[in-house]
């Protein structure tokens, strides 16, 4: 099981040509070849050699297309930044996504459904597109309280119809710019296309289940629907950057840390909402 990881390379396949041998990397839970067209438009989690990567949670990992998947950070990281180059194989980077297919842009309102590790990192996302104007929905205290250290300017506990009306009373009747989608119901997706304004962009990367949507009500909606896998890879040169350089710190996401072997406590703590996201260390 996992798809999210980070470490150092061991050993190399005989096809490896960029990646060393001793470099601190990170990947997607997409592994790519980063040349096909599908790539070189942006979407290596489309990738026409694609292989999903799976098995992290484990004390070594084999990451096929080496050389197309993993990025080196510039030298090997401190203890500390290792929890924030983590979240950048999986939910930072689609907290990105959700972020860029949202088209968030400088002074647009933004509104966030969903406070999990996603959810919460597309906030952090919003805010360092600098968007003005932050609305995190969440009903979780200490999620609240995150979004806000990540750059939420005002958090709203209501959901569904009395969701989407809090957030028209917020944007004076309109709805927001853009709207993160980041759970994968049909409440929370519907939450997402009401609570956007004419002409505005809803970026989902929640997984679907039992997702409909209505064609004509979409059609007289006006937003904009983009979203699906994270093509994490090709924001993580950036993001790699941002920590690097401590402008980002989305590590804070993790607020329990056990050892693999507890890999089952980790998930009971997830479930039972006692963590909102837990980082395992070999």
């Amino acid at each position: 099981m996992g798809h999210e990881y980070c470490g150092t390379v061991q050993e190399l396949g005989s096809a490896v040509k960029s990646i060393k041998r001793g470099q601190f990397v990170i990947g997607s839970f997409f592994a790519s070849d980063n040349t096909c067209l599908n790539c070189q438009i942006g979407y290596q989690s489309s990738c026409q050699h694609r292989e999903l990567v799976g098995g992290a949670q484990a004390p070594l990992l084999r990451v096929p297309l080496a050389d197309g998947t993993l990025v080196a950070t510039p030298d090997v990281p401190s203890e500390e930044l290792i929890p924030s180059l983590l979240t950048l194989s999986d939910v930072m980077g689609t907290g990105w996504f959700a972020a860029d297919a949202a088209n968030v842009k400088p002074g647009s309102t933004v509104a966030v459904v969903g406070d999990g590790a996603v959810g919460l990192l597309g906030v952090l996302s919003a805010k360092q597109m600098g968007a003005e104007r932050i609305i995190a929905m969440s009903r979780h205290r200490s999620r609240q309280k995150l979004a806000c250290d990540f750059g939420a300017t005002d958090i709203v506990t209501e959901r569904g119809e009395e969701g989407v009306a809090r957030i028209k009373e917020l944007t004076n009747g309109i709805g927001a710019d853009s709207v993160l989608e980041c759970v994968g119901t049909q409440e929370s997706m519907m939450q997402a296309i009401s609570s956007t304004r004419p002409g505005g962009h809803v970026g989902y990367v929640g997984v679907p289940h039992g997702v409909e949507l209505d064609g004509e009500k979409l059609f007289f909606s006006h937003v904009h629907l983009h979203g699906g896998p994270a093509p994490v890879r090709r924001f993580l040169p950036e993001l790699v950057d941002l920590v690097w350089k401590r402008k980002i710190n989305p590590g804070k996401v993790f607020d329990l840390n056990l050892p693999l072997g507890q890999v089952a406590d980790a998930y009971r703590a997830m479930d039972e909402r006692r963590a909102i996201k837990v980082l395992l260390h070999p």
